[in-house]
């Protein structure tokens, strides 16, 4: 038997004994290290089931039903290989699992576009098991194996950096050694598009942030750190650009002052891109948008190849100064005393809080 928690309906998480996975053929069984704890399990707790499986829910690709294991991003050891004699993998390597189902079939997959399958879904909100457990089952190719002696605390972010490679992947652009780029919100997401723009060569990096505490986490990673409630963010960075504005725009806040705000702050023809998923409606401020004669994108999660590239750049030591983003390390037990509650009541306080069912690994 092994410890999971699971989601049996909106506010109702429960830390549950049930039966560790057999592998199927293919597949192979990880002991759960660390998971991260995502906005979207948090929006899921407090107001869901949204991705979680729900009659009439189009985007369901497993066929299980509630009660279902959470967490999507985590990383462990490989406990039971595959019982292929050719496979790659073997006991003990440590690896990253692309937690996302997708059909391969449909027109968007066929295209490479699988992050937005017609069924997409995620490993511990759609089925098939979770991080937020000590052991899951999961196919051999969804396994991205990591440098002997990496550091596995700080391997879950691999996933919320994917989400950001594939949004600064986005824009089209492929030197950003002239650019001025704004992010909107220091969460653990609009960081983690920080530190793919510092590993892409980005010549001036803002970000906004309301919350004095992680106004303290971004001034060690960014140029500029802007107050929206003390300052006019688009006037500062017009002063911080020569007063053209910025070139780019992501939006990791999803708030429509925030995009008042981005949308003030972009210059002439320059690029919005929304990274953010919104609660309320995206309703575009339109004498702005139409006097700018500015461009919007959407960036949505990250596919097969955006997640290598992320473990090839994690792997080489090119993130740097992620492990910042790690404000909380807390047992699975506590998932939800000092998780998801810490994020409704303290949110402020926190980046990326990080969870172990190892008792050892959290004094």
């Amino acid at each position: 038997m092994m410890r999971a928690a699971r989601f049996y309906n909106k506010l109702d998480i429960r830390i549950d004994e049930i039966p560790i996975p057999v592998p199927k053929e293919n597949e192979v069984l990880v002991a759960v290290e660390w998971c991260g704890l995502c906005g979207s399990d948090l929006h899921e707790y407090t107001d869901g089931p949204y991705v979680i499986p729900r009659p009439g829910n189009p985007h369901v690709i497993t066929k299980e039903t509630l009660p279902i294991t959470m967490g999507h991003e985590f990383c462990g050891r490989i406990s039971q290989p595959p019982s292929n004699p050719n496979s790659k993998l073997k006991k003990g390597d440590a690896v990253m699992i692309d937690p996302r189902f997708y059909c391969s079939d449909c027109h968007r997959c066929s295209n490479g576009n699988d992050n937005a399958c017609v069924k997409w879904g995620f490993l511990g909100l759609s089925g098939g098991g979770g991080g937020l457990s000590e052991f899951i089952a999961v196919p051999e190719s969804v396994c991205h194996v990591l440098p002997e002696g990496v550091d596995l605390s700080v391997a879950a972010l691999i996933e919320p950096l994917a989400v950001a490679y594939h949004a600064v992947r986005k824009t089209g652009i492929e030197d950003f050694g002239g650019k001025d780029v704004l992010v909107l919100g220091g969460g653990s997401i609009g960081m983690a598009v920080v530190v793919v723009l510092r590993m892409k060569g980005v010549k001036k990096v803002v970000v906004s942030e309301p919350t004095m505490k992680r106004q303290g986490y971004c001034r060690e990673l960014v140029d500029v750190v802007l107050d929206p409630v003390k300052e006019k963010v688009g006037d500062r960075c017009r002063e911080l650009t020569e007063g053209k504005g910025v070139d780019v725009v992501f939006d990791c806040a999803g708030i429509e002052r925030a995009m008042a705000d981005g949308m003030d702050a972009l210059k002439f023809g320059g690029l919005y891109l929304n990274v953010a998923g919104w609660i309320t409606p995206f309703v575009v401020p339109q004498g702005i948008f139409m006097t700018k004669e500015m461009e919007i994108r959407a960036s949505m999660a990250y596919t097969g190849e955006d997640f290598r590239d992320t473990v090839k750049a994690f792997s080489a030591g090119k993130f740097v100064g992620i492990e910042k983003f790690v404000t909380s390390r807390v047992l699975l037990e506590d998932v939800v005393e000092k998780g998801l509650k810490e994020l409704i009541n303290n949110k402020d306080d926190h980046v990326k809080i990080l969870f172990t069912p190892k008792k050892e690994y959290v004094t």
